[in-house]
């Protein structure tokens, strides 16, 4: 028989999906902050980060609290005729929530090494500021967010109380890997849960050793200039 391997599927669109997200909106929230001192953006700081010390089951909740029929967001979605709990975007809203906090972290600390007499010299010359952030800040941070993107793949890869408050798991549409091993030991299959296990370590494995070949690529002709 062949076996089901969707819960594979399933993580791995699930973490990319989330991984992007996380991507695009922490880094834009940490270009936002990197410009802003005050006690306002200290208070959205702690906003931000709390899904990274909160237990993710009390993070399924409170999500399960927006999402849900009785929610602010789920009411609104059900006027148009739309649910997101026990769903598969519920499986990545989960991911991309519990992932945030990493990659925002990541990529405002990378923000913050980059030198300001580097954005400040491209200012002088005229160029605009998303032209000295995309053309400067971005590629002399780049390492740091790919850092965060890495450490943002694995924490939505590895999801699970989050997931299984607001996703639940339905074979097929939301059971993730990380699901899939817990009910295999709750049904006392063991092997079942090793074999997920296995994939799961491969997986991240697989993410980091690519992520660091081709960092490496990137940085050999840098490195070949440096040595001249």
């Amino acid at each position: 028989m062949t076996p089901d391997l969707s819960p594979v599927w399933i993580s791995l669109e699930t973490s990319v999906t989330a991984t992007a997200i996380t991507l695009v909106l922490g880094t834009a929230v940490a270009v936002w902050r990197a410009n802003r001192r005050g006690a306002g953006p200290a208070i959205l700081d702690g906003f931000f980060l709390l899904p990274l010390v909160l237990p993710p089951t009390v993070v399924g909740f409170l999500l399960l609290l927006v999402f849900g029929r009785n929610g602010p967001i789920g009411r609104l979605l059900l006027h148009f005729g739309e649910t997101v709990v026990f769903s598969w975007p519920a499986t990545v809203i989960a991911a991309a929530v519990v992932s945030f906090p990493l990659m925002y972290l990541s990529a405002r600390a990378a923000l913050e090494q980059v030198d300001p007499h580097f954005l400040q010299a491209a200012r002088t010359l005229g160029a605009s500021e998303w032209r000295v952030f995309r053309r400067v800040a971005l590629p002399l941070a780049w390492p740091g967010i790919l850092a965060g993107t890495i450490l943002a793949f694995g924490r939505a890869l590895g999801e699970f109380g989050a997931t299984l408050m607001l996703a639940g798991s339905i074979p097929g549409r939301t059971q993730t890997i990380p699901l899939a091993i817990y009910f295999a030991v709750e049904s006392g299959d063991n092997q079942q849960a090793i074999l997920w296990s296995l994939i799961d370590i491969s997986i991240s494995v697989a993410m980091v050793a690519g992520m660091y070949y081709w960092t490496h690529l990137q940085n050999a002709p840098r490195a070949r200039l440096a040595r001249r």
